[in-house]
C-alpha cells in the first residue's frame, strides 16, 4: 500500500473514531453526523466516480473545512481532545497527501 494511502485511511479512521468519542464523551450527535458524512465523502473521492484530479482537489476541500471546523471547536471549547488532536492529524494528512501525492 503506498504511503500515501495509508495516511487517508488512517485518516478516515481517526476522523469517525473522533466523531465516536464527541458522541459517547458529550453525547455530541453533531460530531457523529459530521464525523460520518465527512468521511463518507471522503471515501467517495476514493471510489472512482470523479475523476482523478477532481477527487483530489474535493478531499484537499473537504479536508480544508475540517481543518477550518476543528479549528473554531479547539477555539470555543479550549479542550485538546478531540478537536484539538483532529485538527492537528488534518494538517498532518492534508500537507503530507499533497508532498507524497507531488
Amino acid at each position: 500500500m503506498r504511503l500515501e494511502n495509508l495516511i487517508f485511511w488512517t485518516y478516515v479512521i481517526l476522523l469517525l473514531a473522533g466523531g465516536l468519542i464527541g458522541f459517547f464523551k458529550a453525547g455530541s450527535k453533531v460530531s457523529l453526523l459530521t464525523s460520518a458524512v465527512a468521511a463518507a465523502l471522503l471515501v467517495l473521492t476514493r471510489s472512482g466516480i470523479f475523476e482523478p484530479v477532481l477527487a483530489h482537489k474535493l478531499a484537499n476541500v473537504i479536508m480544508a473545512v475540517l481543518l477550518v471546523v476543528f479549528a473554531f471547536r479547539l477555539a470555543k471549547t479550549k479542550k485538546f481532545m478531540p478537536s484539538g488532536l483532529l485538527l492537528a492529524l488534518t494538517i498532518l494528512a492534508l500537507a503530507a497527501r499533497n508532498l507524497l501525492d507531488g
